[in-house]
C-alpha cells in the first residue's frame, strides 16, 4: 500500500495549517519551508493555483496518492450530484478515515496502520482493504486488538474522555 513518507511538517508549513497531525509548531515557525522561506512574499494566487492547493491538501489529509485520488474523482464525477461533495463523501467513507473518526486511532496514519495490520473487522470479517464499496457496514475491533502503544480500543463502558482522547 503506497503512502507519502516525506517530511510531514514541511507539508503543513506549505499550506500554513495542520494537515498531518497537530500543529503545535506552526505558531513557532509559520514561514514557508526552504532557505528563503521567510523572505518569500506570499502573492495572490490564481484560480488554477488555488484549485491545485485544495486538491493537494485533500490528498495529504486523507493519505491518498495521485492515481488513487484520480480514480476516486472519476467515481465522484460519475455519481449524481455535486462532484466536489461526492468526492469528500467518498474520502470520508474510507475505512481508515472511519476508524479515525470513531476515535479508535489518534490519527489517520495510525488508523491506516490498524486497518492494514488486520485489527479491524467489517461486518464480522477481518479486512485490510482501505476502500469499501458497501453503503452500510458495521466496524468492530478484531479478536486480538493491540493493547500497548498509541493504539487503544475502548473496553466495555469506557468513554473516549476516560482514555485521554480529546473530543
Amino acid at each position: 500500500m503506497a503512502r507519502y513518507n516525506g517530511p510531514k511538517t514541511k507539508i503543513s508549513r506549505i499550506f500554513g495549517e495542520p494537515i498531518l497531525g497537530n500543529g503545535k509548531w506552526l505558531n513557532k515557525n509559520s514561514n514557508p519551508p526552504g532557505m528563503h522561506g521567510e523572505k518569500r512574499k506570499r502573492k495572490t494566487l490564481g484560480e488554477y493555483a488555488l484549485q491545485l492547493r485544495e486538491k493537494q491538501k485533500a490528498k495529504y489529509t486523507y493519505g491518498i496518492l495521485e492515481k488513487q485520488f484520480r480514480k476516486t474523482f472519476e467515481e465522484a464525477a460519475r455519481r449524481r450530484g455535486v462532484t466536489g461533495e461526492n468526492l469528500i463523501k467518498l474520502c470520508e467513507a474510507r475505512l481508515d478515515n472511519t476508524v479515525f473518526r470513531m476515535g479508535i486511532a489518534p490519527s489517520r496514519p495510525a488508523a491506516r496502520q490498524l486497518v492494514s495490520h488486520k485489527h479491524i473487522e467489517v461486518n464480522g470479517e477481518v479486512v485490510n482493504v482501505i476502500m469499501l464499496d458497501e453503503a452500510t457496514v458495521v466496524v468492530t475491533a478484531g479478536e486480538r486488538p493491540p493493547t500497548t502503544g498509541p493504539f487503544y480500543l475502548l473496553a466495555e463502558g469506557e468513554t473516549l474522555e476516560a482514555v485521554g482522547v480529546p473530543s
